[in-house]
């Protein structure tokens, strides 16, 4: 099971991206809201979720946790106690964590970045502390971490994560049936 967490003010297309593109790949994807089910994106679009962090429980069946960027998304992601713990145990039991845009600022917040390629939106690499940079600039995998650079390359960061969770295979043929030029 993926869980990916959606706070008021997320990055609507770094949220529903990795989603879709999960789901094409035969995923269970849950979304997450924080505080309640629906929840309103930085551009203004209304998203219900699947379950809010109240009705989360146990993440005994998780396989990744996902934090989509925005503003004020990221702040709101970083200051909920049920994100925070869903990302330290994945962290803890070796885990997919995948974050893009702001949202890497908090991995690099708890440490989990020391040592590791990755990136984030332009500006934050200030929050990636001890972080290394990439090769790529856009989306670096490193270990269980996937990070991604911003809303362009929300489609490459869902096929990274697609590769990492269901196979390359699953991912290669999720790339052909959307038309990727990658």
């Amino acid at each position: 099971m993926v869980y990916l967490f959606l706070a008021e003010g997320f990055e609507e297309i770094e949220a529903l991206a990795p989603v879709d593109i999960l789901r094409r790949g035969r995923v269970e994807v849950r979304t997450v809201g924080v505080g309640r089910k629906k929840i309103r994106g930085s551009h203004g679009i209304c998203v219900e979720a699947d379950i809010t962090t109240a009705e989360l429980g146990s993440l005994e069946d998780a396989d990744a946790v996902i934090l989509p960027g925005g503003m004020p998304g990221t702040l709101n992601l970083e200051a909920d106690a049920a994100v925070i713990s869903a990302v330290k145990y994945c962290a803890e039991n070796g885990k997919l964590i995948g974050a893009i845009c702001a949202a890497p600022s908090i991995l690099g917040h708890l440490g989990l970045l020391k040592g590791r390629h990755a990136t984030a939106f332009p500006g934050f690499e200030k929050d990636l502390e001890g972080y290394v940079p990439g090769k790529d600039g856009f989306v670096e995998r490193d270990g269980n971490i996937i990070t991604a650079r911003g809303m362009g390359v929300a489609t490459d960061f869902g096929l990274e994560l697609l590769s990492a969770i269901g196979g390359e295979a699953a991912a290669a043929r999720v790339r052909g049936s959307i038309q990727c030029r990658i």
